[in-house]
């Protein structure tokens, strides 16, 4: 059963800083949204439809070439958020979104969501501090993308992910793989080298139990 919107807005870090009067707001706006796996929630180029949080499942937010190529920019999973930068900017959606498994959405519509902007002056100085997570977390991916190699992504992947030292994979993962700027070839080989380390286990169903939180880190470190 799907969790009330305003218990997802309260889950997610964007929103984490903004006020009861202010969430009980956003959250009569809200809508519900289901997609099926492989379901496009929108395209690059598309006005962008609102402010997304994911509740259940998961998004790939990514950019493709006319070659086909394909590149993943966020793998949203619950608690996070997309769209967020183009409703706010008022641009075109600068990427794909697409639901990578059976996904639960709440909707901020674009005009009711700037009109709560407008109608409460505090909450735009509020959600900064939620935006500069996101930028944070924009740099940390740049910084893993020049000055990490396989291992070390793919270490840090799995220590954020981590809840109670687990971590479950996307269904499919290649779409982990390209956010990771990996093959899907070198991800499956860096994560048998974890695993032979003894750094890490797999446990089916997409499940992978960090073992030596320690060693990851220093995977993750470079060393």
């Amino acid at each position: 059963m799907a969790a009330k919107p305003r218990d997802v807005l309260m889950r997610c870090r964007l929103f984490r800083t903004v006020t009861a009067e202010s969430l009980d707001r956003l959250a009569s706006i809200a809508l519900p949204r289901r997609y099926d796996r492989g379901e496009r929630v929108f395209a690059q180029g598309d006005p962008p439809p609102g402010l997304f949080i994911v509740d259940e499942g998961a998004v790939r937010v990514f950019k493709s070439v006319p070659s086909g190529k394909e590149h993943v920019l966020h793998l949203a999973e619950p608690g996070a958020t997309f769209a967020e930068a183009a409703v706010m900017g008022g641009f075109p959606c600068p990427a794909h979104a697409e639901a990578t498994m059976p996904t639960t959405c709440v909707l901020l519509p674009t005009d009711a969501f700037r009109h709560v902007l407008d109608s409460y002056p505090e909450l735009p100085r509020q959600l900064l501090t939620g935006m500069a997570v996101w930028v944070h977390q924009l740099v940390n991916l740049l910084e893993d993308v020049v000055l990490r190699d396989a291992a070390g992504r793919l270490a840090r992947y799995l220590l954020d992910g981590a809840e109670d030292d687990v971590v479950l994979l996307p269904s499919l993962k290649r779409h982990l793989a390209s956010h990771l700027n990996l093959t899907s070839e070198t991800f499956s080989r860096t994560l048998s080298r974890l695993g032979e380390r003894g750094l890490i286990a797999r446990e089916g169903g997409g499940r992978i139990r960090v073992l030596d939180p320690t060693g990851l880190r220093s995977v993750a470190h470079g060393a």
